[in-house]
């Protein structure tokens, strides 16, 4: 139990702070000032993350039969912002890096407000009172800002006060915070391996669903509203690919659940082969032109 602690109050939170520092690193000024500059296709992505994710998340869930407990599992993961896989996807993919890099940071940040409050509604509505978890909100929005908002200024004030380490640095703060990822999703399911063939029965199809259905809609939406094909793909990948570090962290550190991070493991495990199947789409079926621009 006192390695558990450990593992949920120490090393779980400084792994997630230092990926969000990683982030923090790709970070300029000039990122977030870009909103300004192509409001249309920033809000394009922000909502069909922030809003329409969720809303197809709670509309899978009204109809699926899944254990309430996992249930609210799945609207925390939905309820992420996109984690920092996205943002190299979008890179490898071709696709508009900078806005992927924009849309990660800031959602990340609004995150702060909606996680909580979506994730509390989703306690309320799929669990009994009986046995639903007590969530405060106030403190929920801290542990979020401290583990999220916090690193990440600290990424940019590192990179604006010393450039040429950010520099050098950022490529291996990627790898650790990819190593740190993998760590995590792998210790979330031994955590539960008692389980978790049951909860992959329940929660498997319902989060490949909602991972499948969030990233056509995401390349419709984007098509439809006249973007270029590398903000299609910058969309589509922060969409597809959440901060399933993020979504642990909440759900076995905030609330103090074990199953409901499963969700969250679950989704990360599947989320990979489908963006990687994008990947190679685009890569194959893209005019050249696209892919240089």
């Amino acid at each position: 139990m006192e390695n558990g602690n450990a593992i949920t109050q120490i090393f779980l939170p400084l792994s997630l702070a230092f990926i969000m520092f990683s982030v923090g690193l790709e970070l300029t000024i000039a990122d977030f000032k870009r909103v300004a500059v192509q409001p249309k296709v920033f809000f394009i992505g922000a909502i069909s993350q922030m809003i329409l994710l969720p809303v197809i998340a709670f509309a899978l869930l009204s109809v699926w039969s899944i254990e309430p407990t996992l249930a609210v599992g799945v609207m925390i993961i939905a309820a992420c912002p996109g984690g920092v896989t996205s943002n190299l996807m979008t890179y490898l993919a071709r696709g508009d890096t900078a806005l992927s890099v924009s849309l990660t940071a800031i959602i990340s940040l609004l995150a702060v407000v909606t996680l909580p409050l979506i994730v509390s509604f989703s306690i309320v509505h799929f669990m009994d009172a009986s046995i639903a978890p007590e969530l405060s909100i106030g403190k929920t929005v801290l542990g979020v800002f401290a583990i999220t908002t916090v690193p990440v200024i600290i990424g940019m004030t590192v990179k604006h006060l010393a450039p040429a380490f950010a520099a050098k640095f950022e490529r291996i703060a990627r790898i650790i915070a990819a190593v740190l990822f993998v760590v995590i999703i792998a210790g979330a399911i031994l955590a539960e391996r008692d389980n978790v063939v049951d909860y992959f029965i329940q929660a498997g199809p319902a989060t490949l669903s909602l991972n499948l259905i969030m990233m056509a809609l995401a390349i419709t939406i984007a098509k439809m509203s006249g973007l270029g094909a590398p903000q299609q793909t910058a969309i589509t990948l922060e969409c597809g690919l959440q901060n399933g570090t993020l979504a642990i962290f909440v759900a076995v550190t905030l609330i103090g659940s074990q199953t409901m991070m499963i969700p969250g493991a679950i989704y990360s495990l599947l989320m990979f082969p489908t963006a990687i199947l994008y990947l190679f789409i685009v890569i194959r079926w893209r005019p050249a032109e696209d892919l240089a621009s």
